[in-house]
């Protein structure tokens, strides 16, 4: 049973950046534009991985969640909503112009915003659009993140005819003062014979979402949570750490009226959920996502090939260099990163007289790509092998070395603390370093010394 070293929590609890990218959002500047993404998409098609990955923004949401730190849109109508996917088509199929059609596409992701929520009459659009640009692989993944109240069977069914194979449900909680107090509704179909019905109509990978650090949530009230969702058999469960940024959303201020869990009893709720978990069979992947052992996610971290971008966790054999369509998306290319418009009127404005809609990127170097490989195997492997990526980027160990500007008394504490070791240019992280893997990636990440964004606390 694991138990959370609170002093060595305390000690490495500073802020850091998540390594969702590398360099992180904070680098993208403005000057990077249209032209810039369009040449970096042409270079992508020379570059590794060879596959395709799509991901679909829908920003819009029926009701906005008070704990929710992502750019969302109320109360659209349907001429807006059926006005934003026109643009959204219109960008995939003028940017795809410059996606070679000898590459495969193996995975396809919708986020938001809820997905779901709009009909399916739009997402059949969307998605006969993305098939009429790309070339499917054999084994490919379509995922969407759904809100489990606007979710039933009739929408499965047509999930599934479209051909999604992947479904995460975004529970957050099953208590009903919790979800009243986030202004969230409950599932219009309980969670468990949802998931039951997913499996049986040929979903795979099914994700069930919780946040702890809500109101009204006690350590006793989210282990009911954690134990109902483990009854109801995802395949994956994710229990998120809430956020409380005001400052930035200004709709969580709300919160604050009803009270919201300290810091430490966070803690014992991430180690209650995982112990709850793990004794429950799953296979931990980070500090607070578990999957089943035969899931794809377990079996990738078994053989280090575990990988990650801005949608989360994914394996090597299904991600690829990703393409970001509708507003505020982000592509992840191996040159570049590009951001589109976070504005609704500024996308579709900006699509219908350009095609793209592009507001900031970055371009990387070579340095930089042997940063984000290095970094991108410790948070997702918890191991690196030195020798592979100088492999990998047919050089030496000792540019990889100088790219990364490792200094031994950087990851000394670690190596002290028993969460580190390295031996025969191979670093493998140990014991409870996973839980502060942010820490261990800061110290082979040159670009801090730049002193760019303002980051969360680690733990």
């Amino acid at each position: 049973m694991l138990k959370f070293d609170r002093n060595l929590l305390d000690k490495y609890n500073v802020a850091g950046p998540r390594y969702t990218s590398y360099p992180p959002a904070t680098f993208f500047h403005t000057e990077y534009g249209n032209a810039d993404y369009k040449e970096s998409v042409i270079v992508s098609n020379k570059e590794n991985p060879e596959n395709v990955s799509v991901y679909i923004h829908i920003p819009f949401c029926p009701q906005l969640c008070t704990f929710c730190g992502c750019t969302t849109y109320t109360g659209m109508g349907a001429k807006t909503i059926e006005s934003y996917i026109d643009a959204l088509i219109k960008e995939i199929d003028l940017v795809s112009q410059d996606i070679s059609t000898e590459r495969k596409l193996t995975q396809v992701h919708w986020g938001g915003g809820t997905p779901n929520a709009i009909s399916a009459k739009l997402i059949r659009k969307v998605t006969e659009a993305i098939k009429r640009n790309f070339s499917f692989a054999d084994s490919y993944e379509m995922a969407m993140e759904c809100s489990p109240a606007y979710l039933d069977f009739k929408m499965v069914d047509e999930l599934r005819d479209m051909g999604f194979n992947r479904i995460s449900l975004g529970v957050q909680d099953f208590k009903p003062e919790v979800l009243k107090a986030i202004n969230r509704k409950a599932p219009r179909v309980p969670v468990k014979e949802m998931i039951a019905y997913l499996r049986k109509a040929g979903f795979s990978g099914i994700n069930v979402d919780l946040v702890y650090g809500l109101p009204f949530q006690t350590r006793e009230s989210f282990n009911e949570t954690v134990q109902m969702a483990l009854e109801a058999d995802p395949d994956r469960l994710v229990t998120f750490s809430y956020a409380h940024v005001p400052s930035v959303m200004t709709r969580q201020k709300e919160l604050e009226q009803y009270g919201l869990p300290g810091a430490d009893e966070k803690i014992t709720m991430l180690e209650d959920a995982y112990n709850s978990a793990v004794n429950a069979g799953y296979v931990p992947i980070g500090m607070d996502h578990f999957a089943k052992p035969d899931d794809d996610f377990a079996i990738a971290l078994r053989d280090k090939k575990l990988h990650r971008n801005f949608q989360g966790y994914c394996t090597r054999e299904t991600t690829g260099q990703v393409y970001g369509f509708g507003t505020s998306s982000i592509s992840q290319l191996f040159n570049a990163y590009s951001q589109n418009e976070k504005t609704i009127k500024a996308y579709m404005d900006r699509v219908e007289k350009d095609g793209r809609a592009v507001v900031r990127g970055y371009k990387l170097n070579q340095n930089e790509q042997i940063v984000r490989q290095v970094i991108n195997e410790l948070m997702c492997n918890y191991f690196v092998d030195f020798k592979q990526v100088a492999s990998d980027f047919d050089t030496s160990v000792s540019v990889v070395y100088k790219a990364v500007d490792f200094q031994l008394e950087k990851i000394q504490p670690f190596i002290i603390d028993e969460l580190l070791e390295l031996a025969n240019d191979e670093l493998t992280v140990k014991g409870q370093g996973r839980f502060v893997i942010r820490n261990i990636a800061m110290a082979f990440d040159p670009a801090l010394k730049s002193g760019k964004g303002q980051y969360s606390k680690t733990v």
